[in-house]
């Protein structure tokens, strides 16, 4: 059934909605979700009109649409209303455009605010929205709001605060785009659908968990806001913690928002608090330098755009969190990510305990992993005979991987996740309770970080970073399950000062 609903996108001209959001509702517009009683306002700075904003919107879509025809349909929807967000009255004119549309469009009042800017304009905008009535009441009123949430525990608080006084939690939609990509959601399923995990996941059968989320790339045209930010509270902070939590949580006692959200924020209590001294001990940090990968040069960060030439920024970061309850106790949870590693991918790889088995010694270790991006699908690593004479052990792979039909086909994860919003759906969003406890965790490792002087660990471009994310491990008597740069430097296509030192 189509639905009646008015968007009104603040920072309408940059890359996040051409890339992301006009792709997202054209996707919807085809499969019915948005039809005839939909517009959408655009707004920002820039002085454009109406028809200029749909050649842009129609580029966005260029690759997507099956005929000309299609596509400006769905761009006929879309109107243009220059704006500055700290002035009172240009919400009036807001407001006088977006009745004229819900009236032409029969939206019912409803109203989604997707805010694609800095989260220092959140809560101006939302008193705006309030103070000059656009918010009427007449059907619901959600708001999205991008990452970051804050920079930091108090000032996350104060955007709370802000947002809190105009819209209650169950309006206010913050998104994780992770959180919308088809194998985070499966998580759960691979849990709670099969016994065979279930009756396993806990410390007697895991011994540890790694999440990793690695970036191929350099900070591209962000080196502004990437040097103000880094790993830790880029990816570590949000993406990371969510997905550990989904790993980490209890069973639901049903399968909806409230259920899952309070088990997530059970999981994310319990993980330990560390003091800076910890900190210090469990997470380590680095910076990418010049590096040589099959045959091409990457400069480093400090030569990226925009970014300061004595930055102190990591551009990567690992570190261990522990689980205080029964199901995870002495399991760790090692997370990484960073910029410029040796491939785009982002896996979970579930370890299970080493078994001694009279018959045949010691075996290796089964790990289930769970591929994220840019593959999606399931490998379990088993022991099996090997081929021949004798009776000698190898690891076997059992792989399932989503054909590039399913791929094509898949919704995108803003996709997914505007839909949800359209139909009041929480799940797959971050709530205040789980935001306020990541910055809790984060804080007390940027604080301990910036308090320390001492070199900033070195990775060249295109390895897996800094030797101090391999001893992390090492000193556990564990190491990485995924290394990529191992394939890569056999082959010579790593230069040789790429070796991790």
């Amino acid at each position: 059934m189509e639905k009646q609903v008015l968007f009104t996108i603040f920072g309408a001209t940059g890359d996040l909605a051409s890339r992301k959001l006009y792709p997202s509702l054209f996707r919807l517009f085809k499969r019915g979700e948005l039809a005839e009683h939909f517009a959408v306002i655009g707004t920002a700075r820039r002085p454009w009109s109406d028809a200029h904003y749909r050649e842009v919107v129609l580029d966005s879509i260029a690759d997507l649409a099956n005929d000309k025809r299609q596509a400006e349909h769905f761009a006929s929807h879309f109107y243009y209303q220059s704006h500055d967000v700290a002035d009172a009255e240009h919400y009036i004119t807001l407001k006088n455009l977006g009745e004229k549309l819900s009236s032409q469009y029969q939206t019912l009042g409803n109203q989604v605010f997707f805010l694609a800017m800095a989260p220092q304009f959140f809560g101006t905008i939302a008193q705006h929205l309030k103070s000059e009535e656009i918010l009427t009441g007449k059907g619901f009123e959600r708001i999205v709001i991008e990452k970051p949430f804050g920079e930091s525990l108090e000032t996350a608080t104060e955007l709370n605060d802000a947002l809190s006084q105009v819209f209650d939690e169950s309006q206010i939609f913050r998104i994780d785009h992770y959180l919308g990509k088809e194998m985070i959601q499966s998580v759960s399923a691979v849990r709670f659908a099969n016994p065979i995990f279930e009756a396993v996941w806990n410390h007697q059968f895991i011994d540890n968990i790694q999440i990793t989320f690695a970036e191929s790339i350099g900070v591209e045209d962000r080196g502004g806001y990437y040097d103000r930010s880094g790993a830790l509270k880029d990816m570590i902070q949000n993406h990371v913690l969510q997905v550990l939590s989904l790993l980490a949580m209890e069973k639901p006692e049903t399968y909806d928002e409230a259920s899952i959200l309070e088990e997530k924020v059970k999981a994310l209590q319990a993980i330990r608090k560390y003091n800076p001294q910890e900190a210090l001990e469990n997470f380590v940090r680095g910076q990418y330098v010049s590096g040589e990968f099959d045959g091409q040069n990457f400069i480093a960060y400090r030569s990226e755009p925009n970014v300061a030439p004595d930055s102190r920024t990591e551009t990567f970061v690992a570190g261990k969190f522990l689980i205080d309850n029964e199901r995870w106790a002495g399991v760790p949870f090692y997370v990484r990510s960073g910029k410029r590693l040796t491939e785009k991918g982002t896996r979970i790889n579930i370890v299970f305990k080493a078994g001694q088995n009279s018959l045949f010694g010691t075996n290796e270790q089964n790990v289930l992993t769970i591929y994220i991006q840019p593959t999606e699908g399931f490998s379990l690593t088993v022991n099996g005979k090997q081929a021949g004479a004798g009776f000698d052990i190898e690891p076997l792979r059992l792989a399932f991987r989503h054909d590039s039909e399913y791929l094509g086909n898949s919704p995108e994860a803003y996709e997914t996740l505007f839909l949800d919003c359209l139909n009041g759906n929480g799940m797959n969003f971050s709530h205040w309770q789980e935001a306020k406890r990541a910055w809790e965790l984060i804080d007390v490792i940027r604080q301990a970080w910036d308090s320390e002087k001492s070199d900033l660990p070195e990775y060249p471009a295109r390895s897996m970073g800094p030797r101090a994310a391999f001893d992390l491990l090492e000193r556990d008597g564990r190491s990485w399950s995924w290394v990529p740069d191992q394939w890569y430097r056999e082959r010579g296509l790593l230069g040789t000062e790429t070796e991790i030192k």
